[in-house]
C-alpha cells in the first residue's frame, strides 16, 4: 500500500482539506480521492491528489 495526499483549496488559496489515505495503486487512489471529495462536498473546488512518487493522480483547477 502507498500513501497518497489529497489537498483542497478555496478560490483565494485557503487550504480547506489536507488528508492522506492508503491505496494499492494510482487507479484505486483516484477512485478513493474522488469519493472523498464528493463526501466532503469539495468536488468543484481546486484540488489535487499526489502519489508518493510526486506525480498527480487527480487535479482540478
Amino acid at each position: 500500500m502507498k500513501t497518497y495526499y489529497l489537498t483542497v483549496f478555496e478560490k483565494d488559496g485557503t487550504n480547506v482539506l489536507d488528508e492522506t489515505f492508503q491505496a494499492e495503486n494510482d487507479d484505486k487512489a483516484k477512485k478513493i480521492g474522488s469519493d472523498k471529495l464528493e463526501e466532503h462536498g469539495f468536488s468543484e473546488h481546486t484540488h489535487r491528489c499526489v502519489a508518493p512518487e510526486g506525480h498527480l493522480v487527480l487535479f482540478h483547477r
